[in-house]
């Protein structure tokens, strides 16, 4: 039977006709596409009127079969505007014993959903079975999550053909990402798997994923982000399922998307995953500048508010805290991509022109108009945002360093040092981020310290990148020696360091570097480590990463030859190791010290670290002597500077031991020691995913002209075409073809 307005009178319903019927007596749901309108908040006391599709639901989820006098039940049903809320709801208040008996409905209603896939003639029923879809696997996986014993597969989904409506619905929307539909579809569509692939808090335990993994989207994903007009549709959704597919078994069984990602060629779209990831990291510091720039702009007792109230806190709510947790799942497709695919390291340096570059005036003027006057025109300084993937990252990561306190934060960057390692070990990344040739000039941020003063002049000074990356350690290093030391971290940190000084060792690479700075640095966590001994000894290994500073060291005064820029280089690090001898004696009055306890957690560290002190302590014992004997001769107390590096230049007379092993490191591998984090890391994407899902698809509408609306009911009905009378006057005024989507809050 057809719907018409007796049938909804007992619950409310007015039924406004769209178009004239060509026959009065069959008044069909196409002639209803214009839904009555919604009451608007706050107008009374007045109950809102049930939508006709609610009504189905309803008695979908209670056992009935509204379609079983009507064949035409479900073309009519997919020409109404789905209510995303009221079926997750109609499936929530579902008990094991209703489930039953609701099954097979659920079942027609999946079935018939994904044969409305093959209407593409139809963008309205495509667009609406799309989003019915979103909506009850969204409420089946809400469903699953907060019942356990409720199984999403066995007792939704066990149809004994189910797998091929999977399957069937797999190819369905490969077939609407590449084919000829609307953008609307292919969103919604992109949003259908998002939801399939965040429905349950651990991948893993996803079943779906199966189906998922035995008919690959990649080709499709690739095509979409070859692509620069979809790529800026849709590019961001693509990223985000790429890298929650990869995340599925990554080291339990063989994964089509880590093979066909990992072996991925295709200039294009390894440009276009780039992009979407260099483009939020942009937008971020963007923001991040402007946030400084109208603190600076105002009053002085103003600015002292703001910059109070923008400090980094340790509450989840923190707005700043809340942008640095929503770029985990585009960091986490960095990782991926550094980590598993070498091709991709080429695009690190590449411009990104496609995302808000202004265009050139020679493409925006005409030669009918007058050349502007440019005199008063505002000065943008286009260097303080970065132009490429790599610069955008070091940026990233200069913001995210100066919170210290939350634990999401710690999280993001931690992401952000172990991208750093996987870009420390490539070959290809080392030469380009060496090459004197491909100099940058970028804003790193530092965090205002009492103890110390900004040098603004070296701040976005044009340099190759591996300098500018060692001055983001750099600050690393000396920003965070607190009692709540992040020691992970740090190993982390000094490990990026020690890959870039092999890199140079390895292939005689002398950068331009005020190295002075980073052995300040180090000796400085040195001292930090020996005065807070007592307390970090009891919480952490204090002791290998005092091993890896040291040897930085060694690797320094054994291979500096090979990769400082001058001889003065040596002279500066000798001088430096005497000016500091203090904190290298008691370092090593300290490990005497646990030497000689029977019983130490971390004695193997303990006898490597005092091996490794032994050229240390010589060279300082050697220059201390010479210079005492110096200044004996000269008759002075107080030497300058130049005076010591004289005596340094001409008593190079001692003998070093050789040490093994200083140029080589252990290579990244992603387990065992970070599987849980990237677990909980990729927790975290699904969360966050699964929340934008849910605000964007509750409130996607769909709504096609009225043209459209009367050549349907027409076709549906097959009655002879005639001339359509005027329309009725809709209850809310007619909006043109979109689907519409409003942010998630």
């Amino acid at each position: 039977m057809g719907f018409n307005n007796a049938d909804f009178q007992h619950i409310g319903v007015k039924i406004q006709a769209g178009t004239v019927d060509t026959n009065p007596k069959q008044r069909t749901c196409s002639s209803t596409a214009i839904m009555t309108s919604r009451k608007r908040s706050g107008s009374g006391s007045t109950k809102r009127p049930k939508e006709k599709v609610v009504y189905i639901y309803e008695l979908l989820c209670r056992g009935e079969d509204p379609s079983t006098e009507s064949p035409e039940f479900w073309n009519e049903f997919f020409l109404l505007q789905p209510n995303f809320e009221a079926l997750e709801n109609e499936i929530g208040k579902l008990n094991s014993e209703m489930l039953q008996v609701v099954k097979p409905n659920l079942n027609t209603l999946f079935q018939k959903c994904i044969e409305m896939l093959n209407t593409e003639d139809h963008p309205k029923r495509l667009c609406n079975s799309l989003q019915t879809l979103c909506s009850l696997f969204y409420g089946i996986f809400k469903k699953s999550n907060t019942d356990p014993p409720f199984n999403i597969v066995n007792e939704i989904f066990g149809h004994e053909k189910m797998d091929e409506w999977l399957k069937l619905m797999m190819q369905y929307c490969n077939r609407i990402l590449l084919g000829d539909v609307t953008e609307n579809a292919r969103f919604m569509c992109l949003k259908l798997l998002q939801v399939l692939v965040t429905g349950t808090d651990n991948v893993n335990q996803n079943a779906l994923f199966e189906h998922l993994m035995m008919h690959s989207m990649f080709d499709a994903f690739v095509r979409l982000l070859s692509d620069p007009t979809f790529r800026t549709q849709h590019g961001h959704d693509i990223v985000i399922l790429l890298t929650i597919l990869v995340n599925y078994r990554k080291h339990e069984a063989t994964n089509p998307y880590v093979v066909q990602l990992s072996i991925l060629a295709d200039e294009l779209a390894l440009n276009g995953y780039g992009q979407m990831i260099s483009q939020s990291l942009i937008d971020f510091c963007r923001q991040y500048i402007q946030s400084l720039n109208n603190v600076q702009s105002s009053s002085w007792f103003s600015s002292l508010s703001n910059i109070v109230g923008n400090m980094f806190v340790s509450d989840e709510g923190c707005e700043r805290v809340q942008q640095i947790k929503a770029n985990n799942g585009l960091l986490l497709a960095l990782y991926e991509a550094v980590h598993l695919n070498r091709n991709f390291i080429t695009t690190l340096a590449h411009t990104q022109a496609e995302s808000s570059a202004p265009p050139s005036p020679s493409n925006t003027l005409s030669l009918a108009q007058p050349v502007p006057d440019l005199s008063n025109a505002p000065i943008i300084d286009i260097t303080q945002y970065p132009t490429n993937l790599l610069v955008a990252v070091f940026q990233y990561c200069s913001i995210v360093m100066q919170d210290n306190k939350n634990e999401s934060s710690i999280a993001n960057l931690k992401l952000c040092f172990l991208i750093l390692t996987c870009i420390s070990e490539d070959q290809y990344a080392n030469s380009m981020m060496h090459d004197s040739n491909l100099t940058f000039k970028v804003m790193l941020h530092r965090a205002q310290m009492r103890h110390r003063k900004l040098n603004v002049d070296r701040v976005g000074k044009s340099q190759p990148l591996a300098a500018t990356l060692l001055d983001l350690l750099v600050e690393f290093i000396v920003s965070h020696l607190m009692k709540k030391f992040p020691m992970e971290l740090y190993l982390l940190c000094i490990g990026v360091i020690h890959r870039i000084l092999c890199y140079q060792k390895r292939c005689r690479v002398r950068l331009n570097y005020p190295w002075k700075e980073l052995w300040s640095a180090l000796i400085g966590l040195l001292r930090f480590l020996v005065n807070q001994e007592q307390t970090l000894v009891k919480k952490c290994n204090i002791f290998h990463l005092s091993l890896q500073v040291v040897n930085i060291f060694n690797l320094f005064i054994t291979y500096g030859d090979t990769f400082l820029a001058t001889t003065n280089s040596y002279d500066e690090l000798y001088y430096e190791l005497n000016r500091e001898e203090k904190v290298f004696t008691e370092i090593h009055a300290m490990v005497l010290r646990y030497t000689t306890m029977g019983e130490c957690e971390y004695k193997d560290d303990v006898i490597k670290l005092l091996n490794s002190l032994v050229n240390i302590l010589a060279i300082v014992k050697h220059f201390q002597n010479k210079i005492k004997e110096w200044l004996a001769e000269q008759g002075l107390s107080t030497p300058t500077e130049e005076q010591i590096l004289d005596v340094v230049r001409k008593n190079y007379d001692l003998t070093l031991k050789l040490q093994d092993s200083l140029d080589q490191y252990e290579r990244y591998a992603e387990t065992p020691l970070h599987t849980n984090f990237f677990k909980l890391m990729v927790r975290d994407v699904v969360n966050d995913t699964r929340k934008h899902i849910y605000g964007y698809v509750k409130e996607a509408v769909s709504v096609i002209p009225e043209q459209e609306v009367l050549l349907t009911t027409m076709t549906s009905s097959a009655a002879t075409p005639t001339t359509p009378a005027t329309p009725a006057t809709p209850a809310t005024p007619s909006t043109p073809t979109a689907l519409t989507a409003a942010p998630a809050t």
